[in-house]
């Protein structure tokens, strides 16, 4: 005996609502939609029918123009309020063309001239129905891609957080390059690609490219593109990463790795707007944001003549520095919580559902020197080997270790060279202050500079 495979629930008929005040009229096309797959609705009112929009789904609307009470303009004004998604076409006697066009401006899909036939109605509601399908797709599909993009995926309420959130919005919608500095793993992309969702180029493309991930030569290839012909394995017109990018925002991560020619031919896209593919004798205009991002201190790098001082001014128009995670602790319990939750979305046999306080207070007191990126690798781990519902100290890896720091008092303990108590005391008023640069700054009385400085000094030293 063999086993019929089960099928797919059908889809239910799209509803449509006709509506003539000849009833009969309405009927008959109700009946012939029927019969073509949809659920033909008819009614002789468009009282009635204005009604029964608001208080009935429909997926589309075929109305008459000229009725008595409320037209099928009216018609068309009520359903745009209360139904915007539903598709409209009209019936129109040839002499009424004029107000059949003014419809098609309000939002009807199309219009149809009496007589015509039930096959033809039925072929544009196909296609209305499946436009309007596609555009709710789209928009839902946009909605997904800046809820994945944008400052909701910036998880942390910490002062340094919220700084930096306020700088995004800030420069979201400007045209001036951004540069990103932060240790790996403090989340840099994220925030480069919350730039260019909440801003005015959210529609276009973002392109993103790894300067340390590709040798010069190819790099720039990648970047501006080649001709066929320009090198040995060139076989075909590659177009560029600046040009993929055209109307959006090109991201340049791990912009300290790139090599000073490439350095220039990137300034000289800055200043002119154009760039040229290898081989190439012609120039090609390009509208482009440039966010770009790098762990290293450019700054170092341009007084030993590793970067160009020129570009670094063309770049750091707006810095946005991002705090590590151990100088925004306060963060942790909800970075835990979210990656927690993602983890175990991913594994849904995990038998892991919280973290316990001890293995908790482990986690809040580990320096975190891979940032957020170590924290959410280290969450997935225990939610994929944890063998409890809680997480405790012994399913936490040996490699995690507490580390102390030294207190930052003066006046206990061994004495120190002023220059070493200076640079414990910088380094504990900053996380003090939740890895706020300029509230650090102005509490102990320097200049940005001059924290940046000893912030630097301090990082060295570890």
């Amino acid at each position: 005996m063999t086993q019929s495979t089960p099928k797919a629930p059908r889809a239910p008929a799209p509803r449509v609502l006709v509506v003539d005040d000849q009833l009969t009229m309405a009927e008959t096309l109700a009946e012939g939609l029927a019969e073509r797959g949809f659920e033909g609705v008819a009614s002789g009112s468009s009282i009635e029918a204005a009604r029964r929009l608001g208080e009935e789904r429909f997926d589309a609307l075929v109305t008459d123009l000229r009725m008595p009470d409320l037209d099928g303009l009216g018609l068309l004004s009520r359903v745009r309020e209360v139904a915007p998604d539903c598709a409209v076409i009209v019936m129109t006697a040839f002499s009424e063309i004029d107000t059949a066009i003014e419809s098609i401006r309000r939002g009807a899909y199309h219009y149809l001239t009496k007589p015509f036939k039930v096959d033809e109605l039925a072929l544009f509601l196909d296609r209305a129905l499946s436009e309007a399908l596609l555009r709710h797709e789209t928009v839902a599909l946009k909605r997904t891609l800046k809820d994945r993009s944008s400052l909701g995926n910036l998880v942390g309420r910490s002062g340094a957080m919220r700084d930096v959130c306020e700088l995004v919005l800030r420069v979201a919608d400007a045209a001036v390059p951004v540069l990103i500095l932060g240790e790996t793993g403090t989340g840099k992309g994220l925030i480069a690609r919350a730039i260019h969702a909440e801003g005015v180029r959210a529609p276009g493309p973002f392109v993103t490219v790894n300067c340390a991930a590709l040798p010069e030569n190819l790099l720039e290839s990648e970047l501006f593109g080649h001709v066929k012909g320009a090198f040995t394995g060139a076989t075909a017109r590659r177009t560029g990463l600046f040009e993929e990018a055209h109307g959006g925002t090109l991201f340049l991560d791990e912009i300290g790795e790139m090599a000073p020619a490439l350095q220039a031919k990137l300034l000289d896209v800055l200043e002119r707007g154009v760039v040229r593919a290898v081989g190439a004798n012609k120039e090609t205009a390009v509208d482009v944001r440039i966010v770009a991002a790098t762990h290293r201190e450019l700054r170092d790098r341009a007084s030993s003549n590793g970067f160009r001082q020129d570009l670094l001014y063309r770049l750091e128009v707006v810095t946005i520095d991002i705090p590590p995670l151990r100088h925004r602790r306060e963060d942790m319990p909800a970075l835990i919580d979210h990656f927690l939750v993602g983890s175990r979305a991913r594994h849904p046999q995990s038998r892991v559902q919280r973290i316990g306080p001890e293995a908790m207070s482990r986690l809040l007191e580990h320096p975190w020197p891979g940032n957020v990126r170590e924290l959410e690798h280290l969450v997935e781990r225990v939610v994929l080997l944890g063998r409890s519902p809680e997480v405790g100290v012994m399913d936490l890896p040996a490699t995690l270790t507490v580390q102390h720091e030294a207190a930052p008092f003066l006046f206990s303990g061994e004495v120190l060279p002023l220059r070493e108590a200076q640079r414990r005391y910088v380094a504990w008023a900053f996380e003090r202050l939740g890895g706020r640069r300029l509230h650090t700054a102005e509490k102990l009385e320097v200049d940005i500079k001059t924290l940046g400085r000893w912030l630097r000094e301090d990082e060295k030293a570890k």
